[in-house]
C-alpha cells in the first residue's frame, strides 16, 4: 500500500521528480492531493512509489544521481543577463567545457559560462541550442542541450485589432461544407484593406484522428505537429489543371455544391467527416498528377526538412487506413514505429506514405500563402494560429513520440469556482523528464513548423508551460496532481523559435493561474488573454475593472469559442440555452436574474463613460447593436496591444461554437457563423454586411476615442 502522504520521504520524492503533494486553489487554502495520485504520477515517470521500502530506495537513487551528475539534461542562458546557468558556474574549478553549437561550431574552454557568455553576445555563442560537454578534473563527464535565447520575444508593431473565428465555420461559395484555408486567405485580405485590420486568429488547424464520426473538436488532434488537409482549398493545388479524369472530378465538384448548400442554404450542421470524403476522393485525383521539376524539388526538400516526424506521421496515417486509427488495436509490431515490422509496413504501404506526406506539404503551402495575403493586406500580424495544450491518445503524435507521454495518465483541471468536479480532457502528458533529456525535441519542432505560417501563434491553456493536473486513467479528475514542467526551458525555446520568425506569442491564460505565472509570462514578452466579463476587481469591491485599470501585454476580447456571443451574453440567451442542456446548478430564475444584473452592471459603466451612442431606457440587450459596439469602444479604451472581435458578434449570431460539458447534447464544433435568427451567412454575406462594418468602422475610426487606428488611442 502506498505510503501516506504525510510521509516525509514520500513528499521529498515526489518533490524530486516535480510531483506536486499539495496546491493552492486561493491564496488562503492548500489542498492535499491523494498518496494515490503521487504513486500513480511517479510510477508514470518510471519511479516505484508503491511501498514505503521502495519510496526509500527511489529517493536514495534520486539523490544519488542529483549529487553526483555534473549537469542537469537542459540549460538556459537568456541573452542579456550577464550571469551564465547556475549549474555551469557551480562546477569543480578546472572543469573543461566543450561546446558544439547548433550551427555546427565547436568551442572549447575552462571558464565559467558568464565568461564565455558576454552580455550582448557578439563573441561568445550565437541564439541556439548547443551541446555542452563538461568534463571535472576527477574525471567524470557531463552533457547538456544548451539553450541560448533572446530575452523576450518579439512585441506587436504597434496596436491593432483583429478578427476571431473558427475556421470551419466560415463558409464561403466556394468552400466545400465547411469553412478551407482559400477562405481564411480571402478574410485577411478583405479585414486588412477594407477594414484596417491587424490579424486573423483561427481555432487550431491540427491533423484530426479520423473516425466515425471523427472527433470535430480541434483541441483533441491526432498531430500538433503537421496541419489538416480537410482545411485544403482543392481548386488552388496546382495540379487540380491537369486532372486526366475531367467527368469525375466534376461529378465530385457538384457534390461539393449540394454539401455547401445544406449548410448555407438549408441549415444543416458542418459535416467535417462528409467534407474530408469527398476531398480525399478529389485528392486521390489531383496527386496522381506529377509533379513539374520545381514543384517536385519543393516537395523533396520539404520532406527533408521534415525528416523523420513526416514520415512517422504519413506512416500513422497510412497505417490508420488499414487498421483503424486506434494504434493500441494494431498487430503488435506495428504499435511501435521503430520496429521492423513497421518499417516493412511503410515499406510496402510506400504509396499511401508518400500521399500523406504530400498532404502535409501542400496543406502547408496553402497555410503559408495565407500568412503572405494577410501582410500583403497590410496586417502587421497576420494570421494567429492556435496551439492546442495536447492530443489525441489514438493519434499519430502519441504513436510516434509514445516515448515522450506519460502512459496511464490524462490531463485536465483540478476544481475549480466553474466545476467543482474538475476535468479530465483525455489528453495523454508529456513527460518532463524524457522532454528534458531529448533538449524538449518534440515541442522545439512543433514551434519550428507552427512558426513558419504564423504572424503569432495563440497557446492554449499556456500555463501548462509550467505545470499540467495528471489524472491517473480510472480515478475522477478530482483525484490527479500537478507535476511541473521545466519552464525556463519551454519559454526559452518560445521566444527562440519566435524570434527567428518575427511571431507574436499570447497565452491562454483564464482561469486559475499559480502565483508568478502571468508575471514570468510577462517579462519574457508573452501575451496574456482578458476576457470583457472576467475582468472584474476581484481583490476590492467586485466590479468591473475601468479601461485604465486593464493590463497592457494582452490581448483584450468580449468573449471567446467556449463562451456565449456579446448579444447572447446582453440578452441573457446564454441562460436559456444552458436551462434547456440541464447545465443550471441553481435555478433558472436566479441565474438568469444574475445575468442581467451583471450585463446591466457592465452597461453602466459603459453608459458612466460615454461609450453607447444612445443607452437604452430598457434591459440589456434592448439596443443590442448600439450595445456591442459599446462594448467594443470599451476594450478600445483599455491599453491592451490587441483587441479582438468574435466575428460571428457581428452579424450577431446568438450561438457559442462550443458548450463545455456537453458532448451529443449540443452541436460543439459543427456550426456556421449566422445571424441573429441562426442563418448561415456566408463569406460573400458576412463581409458585406451593414451590421459587422458598422462594428469595424468603430474599430478603425480614427476619430472614435481610443479607437485602434487613432491617435487618441492609448499606445500600451
Amino acid at each position: 500500500m502506498a505510503a501516506a502522504l504525510d510521509d516525509e520521504e514520500l513528499a521529498r520524492l515526489a518533490d524530486l521528480h516535480g510531483v506536486a503533494t499539495s496546491y493552492r486553489p486561493a491564496p488562503d487554502r492548500t489542498v492535499a492531493v491523494p498518496a494515490s495520485a503521487v504513486v500513480a504520477a511517479l510510477a508514470a515517470l518510471g519511479v516505484d512509489a508503491g511501498t514505503p521500502s521502495a519510496v526509500r530506495t527511489a529517493l536514495a537513487d534520486r539523490e544519488r544521481v542529483l549529487r553526483e551528475r555534473l549537469l542537469p539534461p537542459t540549460l538556459v542562458h537568456w541573452a542579456g543577463d550577464a550571469r551564465g546557468p547556475a549549474a555551469l558556474a557551480a562546477l569543480p574549478p578546472g572543469t573543461r567545457l566543450h561546446v558544439e553549437t547548433e550551427q555546427g561550431e565547436e568551442r572549447e574552454g575552462v571558464q565559467e559560462l558568464p565568461q564565455e557568455l558576454p552580455q550582448e553576445l557578439p563573441q561568445g555563442l550565437p541564439l541556439g541550442v548547443h551541446r555542452v560537454t563538461a568534463t571535472a578534473p576527477d574525471g567524470r563527464t557531463g552533457h547538456a542541450f544548451l539553450i541560448v535565447a533572446p530575452d523576450r520575444l518579439p512585441a506587436p508593431a504597434g496596436r491593432s485589432y483583429g478578427l476571431l473565428v473558427q475556421l470551419y465555420s466560415l463558409l464561403s461559395r466556394r468552400s466545400w461544407g465547411m469553412g478551407d484555408l482559400g477562405d481564411l486567405a480571402e478574410l485577411a485580405g478583405w479585414a486588412g484593406r477594407t477594414a484596417g485590420a491587424g490579424f486573423v486568429q483561427v481555432n487550431p488547424l491540427h491533423a484530426a484522428v479520423p473516425g466515425a464520426p471523427t472527433d470535430p473538436s480541434p483541441y483533441r488532434p491526432s498531430s500538433r505537429r503537421f496541419p489538416d488537409p480537410v482545411h485544403l482549398r482543392i481548386e488552388e493545388i496546382p495540379e487540380f489543371a491537369y486532372v486526366a479524369d475531367q467527368s469525375r472530378l466534376r461529378a465530385l465538384l457538384e457534390r461539393a455544391d449540394r454539401l455547401r448548400a445544406d449548410v448555407l442554404d438549408k441549415g444543416a450542421l458542418i459535416d467535417r467527416d462528409a467534407v474530408w470524403e469527398l476531398k480525399r476522393e478529389a485528392l486521390e485525383l489531383v496527386l496522381r498528377v506529377p509533379l513539374g521539376p520545381g514543384r517536385q524539388a519543393a516537395y523533396d526538400a520539404f520532406r527533408a526538412e521534415e525528416g523523420q516526424a513526416l514520415e512517422d506521421h504519413a506512416t500513422w496515417c497510412a497505417l490508420a487506413e488499414a487498421h483503424g486509427s486506434e494504434w493500441q488495436r494494431w498487430p503488435a509490431g506495428l504499435r511501435d514505429p521503430r520496429s521492423a515490422e513497421t518499417a516493412r509496413a511503410r515499406a510496402e504501404l510506400a504509396g499511401r506514405v508518400d500521399f500523406h506526406a504530400r498532404l502535409a506539404w501542400l496543406t502547408d503551402g496553402q497555410l503559408r500563402a495565407a500568412q503572405r495575403v494577410a501582410r500583403e493586406a497590410g496586417m502587421p500580424v497576420g494570421i494567429v494560429h492556435d496551439l492546442a495544450v495536447g492530443v489525441h491518445p489514438e493519434g499519430a503524435d502519441a504513436w510516434a513520440q509514445q516515448d515522450h507521454f506519460a502512459a496511464g495518465m490524462s490531463i485536465g483541471a483540478p476544481p475549480d469556482a466553474f466545476n467543482a468536479r474538475g476535468q479530465d480532457w483525455g489528453l495523454p502528458p508529456w513527460r518532463p523528464d524524457r522532454l528534458a533529456a531529448s533538449g524538449h525535441a518534440p515541442y522545439r519542432h512543433l514551434l519550428r513548423a507552427l512558426f513558419r505560417y504564423a504572424g503569432a501563434v495563440r497557446i492554449d491553456h499556456v500555463m501548462g508551460l509550467f505545470r499540467l493536473w495528471w489524472v491517473p486513467q480510472g480515478s475522477p479528475p478530482t483525484e490527479g496532481t500537478y507535476v511541473h514542467y521545466d519552464a525556463d526551458a519551454m519559454l526559452a525555446l518560445l521566444a527562440l523559435e519566435a524570434s527567428r520568425a518575427g511571431s507574436v506569442v499570447i497565452g491562454e491564460d483564464l482561469g486559475t493561474v499559480e502565483p508568478g505565472v502571468r508575471e514570468t509570462l510577462q517579462r519574457r514578452g508573452v501575451l496574456g488573454t482578458s476576457v470583457l466579463w472576467f475582468e472584474r476587481d476581484w481583490e476590492g469591491d467586485g466590479r468591473p475593472l475601468p479601461p485604465e485599470r486593464w493590463r497592457a501585454d494582452c490581448l483584450a476580447t468580449a468573449t471567446t469559442h467556449d463562451l456565449p456571443p456579446t448579444a447572447s451574453r446582453l440578452t441573457g440567451d446564454h441562460v436559456d440555452l444552458r436551462d434547456r442542456l440541464g447545465l443550471l446548478t441553481r435555478p433558472a430564475a436566479d441565474e438568469r436574474a444574475e445575468a442581467t444584473a451583471d450585463a446591466a452592471e457592465w452597461l453602466a459603466l459603459l453608459g458612466s463613460l460615454g461609450l453607447l451612442d444612445s443607452p437604452a431606457a430598457g434591459p440589456p440587450g434592448t439596443d443590442e447593436e448600439a450595445e456591442v459596439q459599446g462594448v467594443h469602444r470599451f476594450l478600445l479604451r483599455t491599453p491592451a496591444r490587441l483587441i479582438g472581435v468574435w466575428l460571428p458578434d457581428g452579424v450577431g449570431d446568438r450561438r457559442p461554437q462550443n458548450m463545455p460539458g456537453t458532448w451529443d447534447q449540443y452541436p460543439n464544433w459543427r456550426l456556421p457563423v449566422a445571424d441573429a435568427q441562426g442563418r448561415p451567412v456566408p463569406l460573400e454575406e458576412l463581409t458585406a454586411s451593414p451590421r459587422l462594418r458598422a462594428l469595424l468602422e468603430v474599430l478603425r475610426d480614427p476619430a472614435d476615442p481610443g479607437g485602434a487606428g487613432g491617435a487618441a488611442g492609448p499606445a500600451g
